[in-house]
């Protein structure tokens, strides 16, 4: 199974995930790191530095496969709990 990092960029400094996690394919990386950010504002709260922040998850290469901003994490968990008929 590929290896993806959950690194975190708060403006201009990035903080890195130096174990990675073996997850199999992208479209998986997406579903954690989305359930990564919403769990950091659950129990950080929504300062405005975490609310600009982007989870940039690599491949074991170092290449970006996906920016996920936490403002989209919200935006997707607001859709979650709408009342679907």
């Amino acid at each position: 199974m590929p290896l993806y990092f959950f690194n975190t960029r708060i403006n201009d400094e990035l903080v890195v995930d130096p174990e990675g996690e073996e997850l199999r394919d992208p479209d998986h990386a997406w579903e954690v790191a989305r359930s990564m950010i919403l769990q950091l504002l659950r129990s950080e709260g929504t300062p405005s530095d975490l609310l600009n922040a982007v989870l940039e998850v690599t491949d074991k290469d170092g290449e970006i496969v996906l920016e996920f901003p936490f403002t989209e994490a919200l935006l997707d968990a607001t859709d979650e709990t709408a009342t679907r008929h």
